[in-house]
């Protein structure tokens, strides 16, 4: 859980000195600055300490790159804005593929849950993928900064927390019923 965490720190920590710095200042530009630069030191550790980067992770620092570029060279902070709708349209392409989410399961769990029921999750992750895209890009071409800054921290953030619960609450009695039915079959906890 611990370990999980600072994942998710490691993979936001540039969109939250982005996010901190732009709610300080609200200077869009000064906080692209700071984020590609986060993005680039640590991809820098990454290599210096031979660990591997993943394709997800090259494909968010070249749209930091890309539209920071474009939020500076345009001082228009609706270019980084909208950054985020592509990378949650990205995920909701890989998230379609049937199948996906078996192997974020512990073993156990995949074995005592229905293959209807985690495709189906992963499709409804999917969804919500398409559907935060599709807000934040309507909230980054209409709303100024300080909206979209809430949005993207707390009520994507938000809706994905959610999401997860829900998904925790299905997953546990699916396999509880599961196991009740079949002896055999155990759930990791």
């Amino acid at each position: 859980m611990i370990n999980a965490a600072r994942l998710l720190l490691a993979d936001f920590l540039s969109t939250l000195v982005f996010l901190a710095i732009a709610t300080i200042t609200g200077q869009a530009r000064i906080a692209v600055i700071a984020a590609v630069a986060t993005g680039l030191v640590q991809l820098l550790l990454r290599l210096l300490r031979h660990q591997p980067i993943d394709a997800m992770q090259w494909f968010g620092l070249l749209l930091s790159l890309l539209f920071g570029a474009a939020t500076i060279a345009l001082h228009d902070p609706r270019f980084i804005m909208a950054k985020p709708s592509i990378i949650h349209f990205a995920l909701g392409a890989i998230m379609l593929r049937r199948g996906w989410m078996r192997r974020y399961l512990p073993e156990g769990t995949a074995r005592a849950l229905p293959p209807s029921l985690i495709s189906g999750a992963g499709q409804a992750w999917a969804l919500l993928m398409f559907g935060l895209g599709a807000v934040n890009l309507a909230v980054a071409l209409t709303l100024p900064l300080w909206v979209w800054s809430w949005f993207i921290s707390i009520g994507a953030l938000g809706a994905k927390l959610i999401m997860l619960l829900a998904q925790y609450v299905m997953f546990r009695r699916a396999a509880a019923a599961r196991t009740r039915q079949h002896p055999g079959i155990t759930a990791a906890a």
